[in-house]
């Protein structure tokens, strides 16, 4: 079975701090897959994540893809389209850089 990728927008928030990783992904439900395994290493890249994630366990947070992009007729993804894609939401959210892990 061939793996389609989702290209799109991601959030891992954290639901007591309301402290947020968003970003874009040429794939972003492998990308969730990826932080939730690290995480379960305690292997996270992000100390503050990390710390939180072993404090209050995985229920504390929420893993899920905001917003899905289309690619080209080539199955293509432009880079600028995801930084777009990601700044609307970061406005959308009234998103904050206090707010990011």
């Amino acid at each position: 079975m061939k793996h389609t990728p989702g290209p799109g927008i991601y959030r891992v928030r954290h639901t007591a701090s309301g402290h947020s990783l968003i970003g874009g992904s040429v794939d972003a439900p492998a990308y969730l897959n990826r932080v939730r395994f690290e995480l379960q290493l305690g292997s996270h890249r992000t100390p503050a994540l990390q710390r939180d994630w072993t404090q209050d366990g995985p229920d504390a947070f929420t893993f899920e893809v905001l917003d899905d992009l289309k690619p080209d007729p080539a199955g293509r993804v432009s880079p600028d389209d995801l930084k777009e894609l990601l700044s609307l939401w970061q406005e959308k959210l009234n998103w904050s850089p206090t707010q990011a892990y």
